[in-house]
């Protein structure tokens, strides 16, 4: 009788042990506690501009796991798209489960496209932790729902969001060979700023071109944190209770910032339809960037403030708000802000290095300009 028993457990704690095995539990940006497959092949992506993160863990194929994403990343960043699509031409036949919009997002797309787990974003362009009823539905049909962070507070959720994925996605140890770069990286300005005294004044104008209003900036989120870091004071911090607003020209000029940076939402294949975007990113030349910038600046009242006058102004790419490449953007911010303090930083080698050990394609663009 005791052989029996002794039999059947050596089989039952090897089946045990295995089902076990088949989970792995993890807390997400949300501070969700997810139980999610060890083993992940089929992914569904709240932002299409995840790939590149995901490029950072799978480095052979980053497209290989995707087999569904919202459909903004060509209509946003069409340069960079197209760089992927080019290397990875099965990108351009992802389904897509939404469009631009979280309220696009087509759960039933989603689930018959039978993911293991779906990949959002604590705010941005797919469903957030407040879309209770889509979360509801999707783990109801088995699919694990996991939050990342690049855009709500970039500079300290992107090593956390890379770590988490690196897990999910069982690429550890590529996740820590990101983290340990960039929080390298950034301590190259944190530790600098923390000895430096009055911060320079600094308004960013977000997405500058869009439309005809003056003007859009961030600052309690996105690259609003970016000013902070980088050792400037936000000119619209007081006047902007949110990630976003406006500030009126006329406030500009009466209190003029040190320094003016602009966001740039043009991109090549789309300047000719953006005429007075400034035009950052994928496959744009320092020349071409640089003339769009001055024409940015040609804006009645922006002309007039000191910053553009005495060529205190600059432009970012605006996609760097949700990148986890975010640092290479705060050691230009740093530069700026601070010249002979960080007169020894090039933050292009930091975004230079970024793409050559932690994506499979070469950086070819333009990615921030200034007057000078």
């Amino acid at each position: 009788m005791l052989r029996i028993l002794l039999s059947a457990l050596a089989v039952l704690l090897p089946l045990g042990s295995a089902t076990a095995a088949d989970r792995v539990e993890v807390t997400d940006l949300a501070g969700r506690t997810v139980s999610v497959p060890a083993r992940v092949e089929r992914v569904i992506l709240g932002e299409g501009r995840y790939v590149p993160v995901l490029a950072i863990l799978d480095r052979d194929d980053p497209t290989k796991r995707v087999v569904g994403q919202m459909g903004e990343f060509q209509l946003l960043d069409p340069g960079t798209f197209a760089q992927y699509r080019e290397r990875f031409p099965k990108l351009a036949e992802i389904p897509p489960v939404g469009r631009v919009s979280a309220d696009s997002f087509n759960v039933a797309q989603a689930i018959a496209l039978q993911p293991d787990v779906a990949i959002f974003g604590l705010e941005g362009h797919g469903p957030s932790p407040k879309a209770a009823e889509v979360i509801a539905q999707l783990e109801a049909a088995g699919i694990a729902v996991v939050f990342i962070d690049f855009r709500r507070d970039p500079l300290k959720n992107t090593p956390r969001s890379v770590a988490l994925l690196g897990t999910v996605l069982g690429r550890a140890a590529e996740a820590a060979e990101f983290t340990a770069f960039y929080e390298a990286e950034l301590k190259r300005v944190t530790d600098r700023v923390a000895t430096l005294a009055a911060p320079p004044t600094v308004f960013l104008e977000s997405r500058v071109g869009l439309n005809d209003q003056c003007c859009e900036t961030m600052v309690n989120g996105m690259m609003g944190r970016f000013i902070d870091v980088a050792g400037g004071r936000n000119a619209a911090a007081g006047l902007v209770p949110g990630e976003t607003g406006t500030v009126n020209v006329e406030h500009l000029l009466t209190r003029e910032p040190d320094v003016y940076i602009g966001t740039a939402t043009g991109a090549l294949a789309t300047m000719d339809k953006t005429p007075n975007r400034i035009v950052l990113g994928a496959g744009v030349t320092p020349e071409l960037a640089r003339a769009s910038l001055e024409r940015a600046l040609k804006r009645t009242g922006i002309a007039e403030l000191a910053a553009v006058r005495e060529k205190r102004a600059f432009a970012v790419w605006h996609h760097f708000y949700n990148s986890p490449f975010n640092v290479a953007a705060v050691q230009a911010f740093a530069a700026w802000l601070h010249p002979q303090a960080f007169a020894d930083l090039d933050p292009q080698a930091t975004l230079r290095t970024l793409y050559e050990r932690f994506q499979p394609i070469p950086l070819n663009g333009t990615y921030w300009v200034g007057l000078k």
